[in-house]
């Protein structure tokens, strides 16, 4: 066990008396070495200095700077990204209205390579006046919880000014596990279309299966919703009559679709968008960021810190840590992704879905694309098409009596 220093184990006074009799040669060099339990370099090196001077001997350390006192170079890179934080705030265009020191910390251990404590950059930030007033805290109507990986999967989109440098709004998507707290899924769109959550839905289902049930809100893509009746129109299909094209996806994979009362109830989903989208924007913001390329970058590398390094404050652990442990003890309600019959690829699954009448030419037209059936295809039959509006790989598949009987495939779209 290595020793303890000499200033912990003795006083000054007690070392001084060791010496004085070694001097008086009441001990031998042994002896006061066995004593201080010191090496002999070292106990002559404390001979010389009482001798020198037996009234200002001392064996404590001096210290020459506090511990917890911070190089100036680091405080100047403090003081820059509370100052970018607070160009961020008052910009009423960036959705930031807060100052983020773990975010500062992160950006101050990026820059100068030490790390930094979220309560110094706090304390510095108070100091130097960067604090804005902290927001009351949020009250949740309703709590959904679950016992096991893909019991709930929470589905939501978030469009935003995700950076000061340029002008369009792109939309973050992500699919949350409600009982690990793990990002299964998250990108950014310029759009946010069906196809692009169809797309989130097929990108979880191929990695990870099928689960039980999506809890999303009752946004036009997931729920068709009709208003009340006036005078002026009249109902002709209720609420839920109407099969949107991406519930009909997550149907079809043997799923169902849960639908939150009211924006408070869906809190899970949005404290991870307000955790992404605070740290997603200021980073925009640092690094100057001018496309949806570049945030996405920023977006995986925020993605993988919160999946995989922070600690959840409502289950007290990692997300993935959480997410692997319960699929390894054979809890998890997620089951491998089969093709149901009659269908063959995944394209027939995942897809936008039409129905298009024959003409008497035995021709379709779709998108002012005209493109004739297969003879045994009879005018007048209905048909449904199944497209995949993919920027690579665009394709049109015509399905008749549960069989693709035509297969279309367009140039990659910019």
């Amino acid at each position: 066990m290595p020793k303890t220093q000499l200033h912990k184990r003795f006083t000054t006074e007690q070392v001084k008396v060791i010496l004085q009799w070694y001097e008086e040669k009441a001990l031998t060099l042994a002896d006061a070495r066995e004593r201080l339990e010191v090496s002999e370099q070292r106990f002559f090196q404390l001979l010389h200095a009482w001798r020198k001077d037996t009234s200002a001997f001392s064996i404590s350390y001096p210290r020459r700077r506090a511990h917890n006192e911070l190089p100036e170079d680091v405080d100047t890179i403090i003081r820059e990204e509370l100052e970018k934080d607070k160009k961020l705030i008052e910009n009423p265009a960036m959705p930031v209205r807060q100052y983020n020191y773990a975010a500062v910390r992160d950006a101050v251990s990026r820059r100068f390579g030490t790390s930094v404590s979220a309560q110094t950059v706090r304390r510095r930030a108070r100091e130097w006046g960067f604090a804005t007033p902290k927001p009351p805290p949020r009250r949740h109507d309703r709590i959904v919880l679950t016992t096991a990986p893909g019991m709930l999967l929470q589905h939501d989109a978030s469009r935003h000014l995700w950076t000061p440098y340029t002008t369009e709004h792109w939309s973050l998507i992500t699919t949350l596990d409600d009982f690990s707290r793990k990002l299964l899924y998250a990108e950014l769109e310029e759009r946010e279309t069906a196809w692009a959550h169809i797309s989130a839905a097929e990108s979880i289902m191929l990695t990870y299966g099928a689960g039980l049930a999506y809890y999303v809100d009752s946004l036009r893509t997931f729920r068709f919703v009709s208003h009340r009746e006036s005078l002026w129109y009249r109902l002709v299909h209720s609420t839920d009559e109407v099969m949107t094209q991406w519930k009909r996806v997550i149907e079809v994979c043997g799923m169902k679709v849960w639908y939150a009362t009211s924006p408070q109830a869906k809190g899970k989903i949005e404290r991870p968008y307000r955790w992404l989208q605070d740290r997603i924007v200021r980073r925009c913001a640092k690094e100057d960021v001018h496309d949806i390329q570049g945030a996405r970058v920023i977006l995986r590398d925020e993605v993988t810190r919160y999946n995989d390094h922070q600690v959840h404050s409502t289950t007290k652990e990692v997300p993935s840590m959480r997410f692997d442990r319960a699929v390894r003890e054979g809890a998890s309600v997620f089951r491998p992704f089969k093709l149901p019959p009659p269908y063959q690829s995944t394209k027939d699954i995942f897809c936008l879905r039409e129905t298009r009448k024959i003409d008497g030419y035995r021709r379709i037209s779709w998108q002012k694309y005209v493109c004739e059936v297969p003879p045994h295809v009879p005018p007048g039959a209905a048909v449904e098409l199944h497209i995949i509006p993919d920027k690579e790989n665009p394709e049109l598949r015509v399905w008749f009596k549960d069989r693709v009987v035509l297969v279309v495939k367009f140039k990659p779209r910019a």
